[in-house]
């Protein structure tokens, strides 16, 4: 897929994707990703093996801890812990963590409205936010309040006929069984650094790791609840639609022996590529706006804002670290 690499496009200004390339897109349903290969950075602590949610202070207060024993972490942005029995929370923001660093957020939400508790040393899990409640997040971040998401969430609730709760457990935890199968339909590829994700056609999110094994323990909570929330929904949605329309299945392709196939199976894939080639011209652009949110050494994260795109990236000089920027 070489040739559709326009991606020094999608990032603003003197921001640089140069050496990252697209590979063949995969198609699960309503989501599809097109996997990014591109120059691993060393020296970055992965976030699940590296970083641990070692205590809630308080509701909106939590504290993450990088284990390792070198390495700076990129704490992902809008990552959260799911734990039974404690009360959930997101971040609303990225960080730095130095090695053995413990880093305290004041400004986390909590995503759980009914339950109480506090984390205790049992074995939790890790998510993104779905892409329908970033944006709001990102605006939020600095902002104390422990609530301050409830009202989105409960509104994303609604519009998926869930009772209308500010507890994203409704999506995230008992609907994981389901969102779970993008993980298993969709597979990241060896040396995959980062992915495009199109939902129903449509520009999500881009996500750029720093190195292959950061990305690979991102790829469950991306997969699943970043991009696949929305993915299942846009599927639930349709799906009555679909069946009222058409019971046929998929239409076989039409060969003449193993060669005639193969020929057939690579102009389906020409047109796939082609389609998605529409896909990314298609997607929003226009003038966005950085702001600088922390330094550590080179490193520089900084906020992106702008009418359809917002998000955070990692830059070392003109290198793009890590990005995860998503449509609105």
């Amino acid at each position: 897929m070489t040739e559709m690499t326009a991606l020094d496009t999608l990032l603003p200004g003197p921001l640089s994707l140069a050496g990252h390339r697209l590979g063949t897109p995969q198609q699960a349903g309503a989501l599809t990703m097109v996997p990014i290969s591109g120059p691993a950075h060393p020296g970055f602590v992965p976030p699940r093996t590296g970083l641990k949610l070692s205590r809630v202070v308080g509701y909106g207060q939590v504290e993450l801890t990088n284990g390792a024993g070198s390495g700076v972490a990129i704490v992902p942005l809008h990552i959260g812990y799911i734990q039974d029995r404690a009360q959930n929370h997101a971040l609303c923001r990225s960080a730095f963590l130095a090695a053995g660093q413990t880093l305290r957020f004041d400004d986390a939400c909590c995503v759980q409205e009914s339950q109480g508790g506090y984390l205790t040393e049992r074995d939790q899990w890790f998510f993104v936010l779905p892409v329908e409640l970033r944006a709001r997040a990102l605006e939020l971040r600095g902002v104390t309040g422990y609530s301050k998401l409830w009202g989105d969430i409960a509104d994303l609730n609604a519009r998926y006929g869930l009772p209308r709760r500010g507890h994203l457990e409704q999506i995230l935890s008992r609907k994981r069984p389901v969102l779970t199968q993008f993980r298993s339909r969709l597979e990241p590829q060896p040396g995959q650094v980062g992915a495009l994700f199109f939902v129903a056609g449509r520009f999500a999110g881009l996500e750029i790791a720093p190195d292959p094994g950061y990305f690979a323990e991102m790829w469950t909570a991306l997969v699943c609840f970043a991009y696949g929330v929305a993915a299942w929904h846009t599927e639930s949605a349709t799906e009555s639609a679909t069946a009222e329309s058409s019971t046929a299945g998929p239409v076989p392709f039409e060969a003449d022996g193993l060669a005639g196939l193969r020929g057939a199976l690579e102009r389906d894939r020409s047109a796939r590529l082609a389609e998605i080639g529409g896909w990314l011209a298609a997607a929003p652009a226009g003038p966005v706006e950085l702001t600088e949110e922390d330094r550590y050494l080179d490193l520089r994260l900084s906020t992106v804002t702008a009418p359809h795109l917002a998000g955070q990236i990692v830059t070392d000089g003109g290198r793009t670290v890590y990005a995860s920027l998503f449509a609105r």
